[in-house]
């Protein structure tokens, strides 16, 4: 891609995902995220309307009476978007690949995070980690890694989503939000590495898909491709045991999913390349913020 078609690539996303940033996201992020990054700070003396929640209980049995703990907003909160780049999410059938739906969900979420005055970061994975980009500050910094995302190449087409996570909670430290975002077709375990990171960091899970993922149509026998193995299959759709078997397949996915991240306690959304996506992501974000 030329330096001009980039430029105006990533100027026409800039655009339309920070106006939808100020129109849909406006206060959500912020109540989404609000005590996410607190650090106690003192005790004071429990008054009507106080959260019991935050009763000190050895200072309370100390002195018989009761005490409640004060925590203050951390300056500095960084925001993490662990993004699957692997070759399945280059698919899609209707006004957008998942690759692209990710390239404007992950620009919602830098600039809600810039708007707050957060750091943003990302770590690009395959089956390794193919890019880490250390979370910064700023519009620029945004940009940089919408840049990064259009252009990048990754180096392998599979998928191995522990990598990335275990690449994150061996670098980042301190705790941060972090958006584990991907369609989530991986063979290799990774709920395991998603608690673990998940007892120590903010952990959201957001998949993306495309419709054509839910229900084959009935076009006969046709060529299909796996992006990821990159092994060519004929499949009769006409057969409609084959387009059953299909949409059970999808359904049970998510149904295993659904389980999965609620055990793990992580929060977690579905996101469509048919561009009902801000709907999904705006009940998240108000769901977290009760």
């Amino acid at each position: 891609m030329e330096t001009k078609e980039l430029l105006k690539k990533v100027r026409e996303i800039e655009l339309k995902t920070r106006g939808l940033t100020k129109q849909v996201f406006s206060g959500e992020y912020n109540s989404a995220f609000k005590g996410r990054g607190m650090t106690f700070s003192e005790v004071k003396n429990y008054q009507f309307g106080d959260d019991v929640r935050s009763i000190d209980w050895n200072v309370t049995a100390r002195f018989n009476e009761p005490f409640v703990k004060v925590f203050e907003e951390e300056r500095e909160l960084s925001v993490f978007m662990v993004l699957d780049i692997s070759g399945s999410n280059n698919f899609g059938t209707k006004t957008k690949s998942k690759r692209e739906l990710m390239l404007e969900v992950a620009a919602v979420l830098a600039f809600s995070a810039i708007a707050n005055n957060d750091k943003v970061g990302a770590i690009f994975v395959s089956d390794h980690v193919e890019k880490f980009i250390p979370p910064k500050k700023g519009r620029s910094h945004a940009l940089m890694i919408l840049r990064e995302l259009i252009l990048y190449t990754p180096k392998s087409k599979a998928t191995h989503l522990n990598e990335g996570l275990k690449f994150f909670r061996n670098v980042v430290k301190k705790r941060s939000i972090c958006f584990l975002i991907s369609d989530f077709y991986d063979e290799n375990d990774y709920f395991e590495g998603l608690k673990i990171a998940n007892r120590k960091h903010d952990m959201v899970a957001l998949r993306l898909f495309d419709p054509a993922e839910k229900e084959l149509p009935n076009l006969g026998l046709i060529k299909m491709f796996d992006a990821e193995k990159e092994v060519i299959r004929w499949v009769n759709t006409s057969s409609k045991k084959v387009r059953e078997n299909y949409t059970n397949r999808f359904v049970e996915c998510q149904k295993d999913l659904n389980t999965k991240f609620r055990k793990a306690g992580v929060d977690y959304a579905s996101l469509s390349t048919d561009g009902k996506y801000l709907a999904e992501l705006s009940k998240l974000f108000l769901t977290r913020s009760r």
